[in-house]
């Protein structure tokens, strides 16, 4: 039995570099097979302990191992609504494969990639129509088309609950569709996902602002029984440096928007978006490294991540940095700007930073950087990148009354996801903060068992 998981196969990194194509192009019917037979069938299962929404995984690989890939299917869909988005942007390696009892002695069982597999597989084979429970003649409204939202409507409408989601952009999809770019997740895929959900009775109402549109308020009045705010974090956050208001500095937030939602990558649509000779996009997470790559994709010659910590510290997926590096993205860590300054026309031309070296851990547990004295140098750019996280936007906190928020302005959930209003609940980066798409799914999984209970309770 093979120590090392089956490779995934990739677009060479010189030519995607220049597609918006998918960069891991799938397994083999025979590679799922080979990769399944590594999987030992552990009894305690400690990898669905790992995983956020308890995929069934030893049992699910067991269905590949003997080629039984719908059923494979059909088993990750009792507790995972979007596998083919799961299988393909989960940070697996910090979850259930940490966990996995392979990686003891050798890698882990690739259980994302396995994941993915079977649900392309079912994707690309399956046409039975989908089973549409009874409705049990309750509503539920559903603020937000993201991964906490989808995962809440679809759990509640399995249970028979008339669910309305109400989402503030055209499209459903949340940072599905407007922050992961194309060549990690592509849009046909989360479009065929969120079809599924609406073949199960899911309403989906787009350019639905809740807080400007309709209230809080305004859903109990038309007759909801529970709402479940899933507004994802989507306001951005800067450095509050001198030239962040120059032409040429984009939130990441706004750069990733254009360029998947509004499809500027695509000639065919007319977005207007910067095609730039030299980026540097400021940050360490894995919106850092899309904005870089996308930035390669769009023209850029020279694309920098500048990184105040060194690369141990990033917070970014290691698949997503080495990606990046095999894409020619140039690493300026332990590197931390101070200005941005610009040209005779008011457009970005360099970007100041100083070097940084790491003291004593902070809250976080990673060393806190310090600022090296007399270390200021430039860096020739003319396009700035801010990828240094985001918070909710406070517009549903502001118009709705009774609804506790913290400092940070992220709404204040318990364990079950109620919030201090009865009837609401809350879940995903709305509460957390920005975090990651299976945790969000997470929290959306744990808030229809609790809107469940609270309904029959009435």
């Amino acid at each position: 039995m093979s120590m090392t998981k089956v490779p995934m196969p990739e677009q060479d990194p010189n030519v995607r570099n220049k597609n918006f194509e998918e960069v891991s192009q799938g397994y083999t019917e025979e590679m799922a097979v080979e990769e399944a037979a590594r999987c030992l069938r552990c009894k305690n299962k400690p990898c669905v302990a790992g995983c956020p929404v308890n995929v069934r995984i030893p049992e699910f690989i067991a269905k590949v191992a003997s080629r039984e890939f719908e059923e494979a299917f059909q088993l990750i869909r009792t507790t995972n609504c979007l596998p083919a988005v799961c299988g393909r942007v989960c940070p697996q390696e910090s979850q259930c494969e940490e966990r996995c009892v392979r990686a003891v002695k050798g890698e882990s069982v690739a259980i994302g990639r396995l994941e993915r597999f079977v649900a392309d597989y079912h994707i690309q084979h399956n046409t039975a129509a989908v089973s549409v429970p009874a409705s049990n003649g309750h509503r539920v409204a559903v603020i937000g088309a993201g991964p906490s939202g989808l995962t809440c409507a679809s759990d509640l409408a399995l249970m028979g609950y008339q669910v309305t989601i109400f989402e503030a952009f055209h499209t459903a999809g949340g940072v599905l569709v407007y922050g992961i770019p194309e060549f990690r997740l592509p849009k046909a895929l989360v479009k065929k996902e969120i079809d599924n959900l609406e073949a199960l009775g899911v309403k989906i109402m787009t350019n639905m602002v809740i807080g400007k549109v309709l209230s809080v308020d305004e859903l109990f009045e038309d007759g909801f029984e529970a709402v479940f705010i899933g507004s994802g974090a989507g306001l951005p956050s800067f450095m509050k440096i001198e030239g962040e208001s120059l032409v040429g500095v984009y939130s990441a937030n706004e750069y990733l928007t254009r360029s998947n939602l509004m499809k500027a990558y695509d000639s065919s649509y007319d977005t207007p978006i910067r095609h730039s000779r030299s980026v540097a996009v400021v940050g360490g997470g894995n919106v850092a490294m899309d904005a870089a790559r996308t930035a390669k994709r769009l023209g850029a010659e020279t694309v920098y991540i500048i990184y105040r910590r060194s690369e141990a510290e990033m917070p970014a997926r290691r698949e997503e940095v080495h990606h990046a590096k095999e894409e020619g993205i140039i690493f300026r860590n332990l590197t931390n700007p101070v200005k941005i300054l610009s040209d005779e026309n008011g457009q970005v031309a360099k970007i100041e930073c100083v070097e940084m070296d790491l003291g004593e851990p902070d809250a976080s547990g990673r060393r806190r950087p310090v600022e090296r004295k007399g270390s200021n140098f430039t860096i020739d750019v003319d396009t700035v990148i801010i990828a240094i996280g985001t918070s909710p936007n406070p517009l549903i906190r502001s118009t709705t009354s009774g609804l506790d928020t913290n400092s940070h302005g992220c709404i204040i959930a318990d364990d079950s996801m109620a919030t201090s209003r009865p009837g609401v609940y809350a879940g995903g980066d709305a509460v957390t903060g920005a975090a990651t798409v299976i945790l969000a799914m997470g929290a959306g999984k744990k808030a229809a068992a609790s809107i469940d209970e609270y309904i029959k309770s009435l």
